[in-house]
């Protein structure tokens, strides 16, 4: 049997948090309903697919990669960097490694193909999709009883006003990526400090 391993990110574009990598080799005689790219799905449909895909795949791996990384070798780097880590994190090793996306990791441990729209055509794609998602979902969700006040639990470290005003109040948590603007232009002003 051939192992194909789906793989997508969630979290390239908040400025805070984590972003969440998965890799997954589905069964293909453990069929599971409903997988779709994960922004498409509503959070309850997410959390009710995440556990059928946990007991159903071959293989799964999700890996976080840090803010302080991030901020060290850039989102795209960071994003990359994860892909090779959840595939190398796999159970089985697979033959080939599907990525949402347009470009490959040069460092992949397998022949890979990019796919740009992928996590709505290839369900091995979608699952990675919906595990990196609520896997960063339910982190921020704890991120924000750590650091209560951003409004983590509900922006998930996105941009939104209310983040951009907690942000100004607050200053950056530990959690927050100062590469980022306007994170990065807050602190090089000297406002936060």
């Amino acid at each position: 049997m051939r192992l194909v391993a789906g793989v997508d990110e969630a979290g390239r574009g908040p400025l805070a948090g984590p972003v969440a990598v998965a890799a997954v080799i589905l069964d293909p005689a453990l069929p599971i309903e409903g997988l779709n790219d994960s922004k498409k799905l509503t959070e309850a449909r997410r959390e009710t697919l995440y556990p059928q895909i946990v007991a159903r795949a071959m293989a799964h791996c999700v890996v976080m990669v840090m803010p302080d990384e991030i901020d060290r070798i850039n989102i795209y780097q960071a994003t990359m960097t994860g892909m090779c880590r959840a595939l190398a994190g796999l159970a089985l090793a697979p033959h080939e490694a599907w990525i949402d996306g347009n470009a490959l990791p040069r460092e992949l441990p397998c022949p890979g193909r990019a796919i740009v729209g992928g996590d709505a055509l290839e369900p091995a794609i979608s699952a990675a999709s919906i595990l990196a998602k609520v896997t960063r979902d339910r982190w921020m969700v704890a991120l924000d009883r750590e650091h209560p006040g951003y409004g983590f639990a509900e922006h998930k470290g996105y941009g939104t006003p209310a983040h951009l005003d907690a942000l100004k109040r607050l200053g950056p948590c530990p959690h927050h990526r100062r590469s980022f603007a306007p994170v990065k232009i807050l602190v090089d002003q000297g406002v936060l400090f």
